[in-house]
C-alpha cells in the first residue's frame, strides 16, 4: 500500500478554535481522521505530521522521499515566503500537492503569492476540509 504523507504548518494545530468563519469548526485530529479514511477507500495508507516551525517541515519533507509516495502539504504561511520549503519540495522528486482550506485568493494580498506552488504538481484551495480529500484523488490519478 502506497503512503501519502499529510503535513500542516503553523496554526494549524490551532483548527476548529482559530477563526472557524474561515477555516471551519473541525479540529485537526477530526479532519485528519477524514482523510485516513479517505484515503484508505482509495488504497493508500497515511502518515500525519503538523508543526509550527519551518526547519521542522523541511526535514519532515526529507524524510518523505525515503518512504512516501506524495505529500499532500498545507504550509500555512510559510507557503508566501518560504523559499527553504519551495526548494525542500524541489528536492524531494515526488509529486507534493499544496493545500489550503480557505479560498486563498480571495483574502489579503499577501495571500495571492504562492513561492511553493511552482515546484508543487498542484494546487487546491477553498473548498475547507475536502480541499485534503480532493488532493487525495489527485494523487490517486498521478500515482
Amino acid at each position: 500500500m502506497k503512503k501519502i504523507l499529510v503535513i500542516n504548518g503553523p496554526n494549524l494545530n490551532l483548527l476548529g478554535e482559530r477563526e472557524p468563519a474561515v477555516y471551519g469548526d473541525n479540529s485537526l485530529e477530526k479532519i485528519n481522521a477524514k482523510i485516513s479514511d479517505s484515503a484508505k477507500s482509495l488504497g493508500f495508507e497515511t502518515d500525519f505530521f503538523q508543526s509550527n516551525s519551518e526547519g521542522a517541515l523541511i526535514d519532515r519533507l526529507h524524510e518523505a522521499r525515503l518512504d512516501c509516495a506524495g505529500v499532500i502539504l498545507n504550509a500555512g504561511a510559510y507557503t508566501h515566503y518560504s523559499y527553504a520549503i519551495r526548494d525542500a519540495i524541489s528536492a524531494i522528486k515526488i509529486p507534493v500537492i499544496e493545500v489550503h482550506l480557505s479560498n486563498v485568493d480571495s483574502r489579503e494580498e499577501f495571500r495571492k503569492t504562492s513561492v511553493i506552488a511552482p515546484v508543487c504538481k498542484g494546487s487546491i484551495s477553498g473548498f475547507g476540509e475536502y480541499s485534503y480529500l480532493l488532493a487525495l484523488d489527485a494523487l490517486k490519478f498521478l500515482l
